[in-house]
């Protein structure tokens, strides 16, 4: 009886098989199409260098961007890129090859647009675009020049009568905080808060609130207070493709590449920040509240490793472990507290979606510069070019995050922005992500004396690459970044110098591309 069971029920499954298949063979073929980048009407070109997709114009509604006081329901065809024959992601360059020199170690960099268009400005007016004396001029030179009108500002108001033969140099730091930078350049207890960083004792240890991934607050001898990020990888550790810009973790290195990359361009607006060796039992556990302390642990591989408490990657699968208890980090140094130095916190116009499935409104329409600039405080005054300046800054890194930036709100709106939390920069050094750029290209604009910066650094004979390599040696966990990641800065010079050629060959005039102010 059970043999005949068995065929019976082997008949009924092959039967069932055959008229499944027999079914599917008979269903017409529907051919599922790639999310490839066109040139049609229907699809926008984002061209080959940008990670974002394409988006249907039909489907773009409230729930396919970010909706915010930039990003109008409705928006004009006409002002898409994709219609325009543009790429969203900015200009397609034709940069040469990497041209390798092993006696110097240098890479040569040359482009016939950029070469094009300072032969053009310079021809045009030689007095303000005089490129062959800016060649004979050093980049430290160009660089003071514009560094002297730093102190042209106001200081907080708290430290005006703040004196002291016995100032710390974080104290120092915080009293030469104003109104155009963070620090000026020439003050010598800047180097000496970074020492300060790397050898002073650490006294207390507490978890920081919020935030997607752990970060401590570290207390020093001298009560100076810093924001410690561990290290979690190599420095020749490359985002994967796959990974989302907001699912990155952050990067101890690129912190401290930050800082020397902002002082090296001339901005200072990153808060100084060293790297230094910590050992995990002594100068954190043993410090450490109960909550901290209690997520230590021994691995397999028997290193110390903890995961501290956070919203996302704080458990034992991605814990933090030392070598076996010596763990590299960064150390970036407090501001002056909020009763001091309050601070206003801006949304970034150009914020992006933070969705798997949505993009912002700047990624799929081009006007939204236009509708910008008619709102306070970007009106009027240095704020867009403040953050045009912050997004070639995030160029150049590679950082995508720049979801918000700060101000001092003692300075109003005439001040800089804080250019804070840099730990998912120098992910990778073999992509430009053009789509950073996006506010040169939609407004066409750029300060003066960043361009000139930029125009030194290619016309050499220094460049980016060698004046952060110089900078970064400095530090006590050097080398901070990887050769390719050096070379990337001097390639992305010439992209974004390439952006404002277009801007001038689409008929812009040139005073209002490259502003004196």
């Amino acid at each position: 009886m059970k043999w005949k069971q068995r065929v019976l029920f082997g008949g009924i499954t092959t039967l069932f098989v055959c008229s499944v298949v027999f079914l599917l063979q008979a269903l017409p073929q529907v051919k599922v199409s790639s999310f490839r980048l066109t040139n049609s009407g229907r699809y926008m070109n984002y061209g080959e260098n940008t990670a974002h997709m394409s988006a249907i114009r039909k489907r773009l509604n409230k729930s396919n961007y970010t909706s915010d006081d930039f990003s109008p329901e409705k928006g004009d065809p006409n002002l898409v890129r994709g219609f325009q024959g543009r790429p969203v992601g900015g200009i397609r360059n034709n940069v040469q090859p990497l041209q390798f020199y092993p006696s110097s170690n240098f890479v040569n960099y040359t482009d016939k647009d950029v070469d094009y268009l300072l032969k053009k400005l310079q021809s045009i007016n030689k007095e303000i675009y005089n490129f062959e004396k800016l060649r004979k001029m050093s980049y430290k030179q160009l660089i003071e020049n514009y560094s002297d009108s730093i102190k042209k500002g106001k200081y907080l108001s708290a430290y005006r009568t703040y004196e002291g033969a016995y100032m710390t140099n974080w104290e120092k730091f915080h009293k030469g905080i104003h109104q155009t930078a963070l620090y000026d350049p020439k003050d010598q207890s800047i180097n000496g808060l970074l020492r300060d960083m790397t050898n002073e004792p650490i006294i207390d240890v507490e978890m920081k609130e919020g935030g997607t991934q752990l970060k401590l607050i570290i207390t020093f001898s001298d009560e100076g207070q810093a924001l410690f990020k561990p290290m979690r990888h190599s420095r020749d550790y490359e985002t994967l493709p796959d990974h989302f810009y907001f699912t990155d973790y952050e990067r101890h290195n690129a912190e401290i590449a930050a800082f020397h990359l902002d002082k090296v361009l001339g901005f200072y607006r990153v808060p100084p920040t060293a790297g230094r060796k910590v050992n995990m039992t002594y100068d954190i556990k043993r410090l450490a509240d109960r909550k901290l302390a209690k997520t230590f642990f021994k691995s397999p591989a028997n290193n110390v490793c903890f995961h501290g408490a956070c919203s996302y990657y704080c458990d034992t699968s991605h814990a933090i472990c030392g070598n076996p208890d010596m763990l590299e980090g960064s150390f970036a140094t407090f501001l002056p507290p909020e009763k001091i130095a309050a601070r206003k916190t801006w949304r970034n116009p150009w914020k992006r979606s933070y969705s798997k499935h949505r993009k912002a409104y700047w990624e799929a329409y081009d006007d939204l510069c236009e509708k910008v600039k008619q709102r306070a405080p970007y009106n009027k005054g240095r704020r867009l070019l403040d953050l045009i300046d912050m997004h070639i800054f995030d160029f150049f890194q590679g950082n995508m995050d720049r979801h918000h930036y700060e101000t001092i709100k003692d300075f109003g709106n005439n001040t800089f922005h804080l250019h804070l939390d840099n730990g998912r920069g120098f992910g990778k050094s073999i992509h430009d992500e053009m789509s950073i750029l996006a506010p040169i290209y939609q407004c066409c604009q750029i300060r003066y004396s960043t361009f000139l910066k930029l125009a030194k650094l290619y016309v050499g004979p220094e460049k980016l690459s060698s004046e952060t390599r110089s900078s970064l040696s400095i530090d006590s966990i050097s080398p901070i970044l990887t050769e390719p990641h050096l070379y990337a800065l001097d390639r992305r010079v010439i992209k974004v110098l390439k952006e404002i050629y277009t801007c001038i060959e689409d008929g812009k005039p040139i005073d209002e591309v490259i502003i004196d102010r």
